[in-house]
């Protein structure tokens, strides 16, 4: 599913919680959506982190090691 529409049925879902109005099914499958868009985040946020470098005042290259070893882990 796509992220703007998981998040706009997880606000749905959300809402029917808030007002007392969602059903059993509604609140399991408000369950997956939130772990499905946190899994998205995840993998996002992972790919983002490591194609990050970091480099510090006098230009030397400062990436903590692990996301060096996470990049090339990647990258075998």
């Amino acid at each position: 599913m796509a992220t703007s529409k998981l998040i706009a049925r997880i606000n749905e879902l959300a809402a029917k919680k808030k007002a007392g109005t969602i059903t059993e099914a509604e609140l399991a499958e408000q369950k997956e959506l939130r772990q499905e868009y946190l899994n998205e985040f995840r993998s996002s946020f992972k790919g983002i982190i490591e194609n990050t470098r970091v480099i510090d005042p006098t230009g030397a290259d400062i990436t903590p090691k692990e996301v060096d070893e996470a990049k090339n882990k990647k990258n075998q």
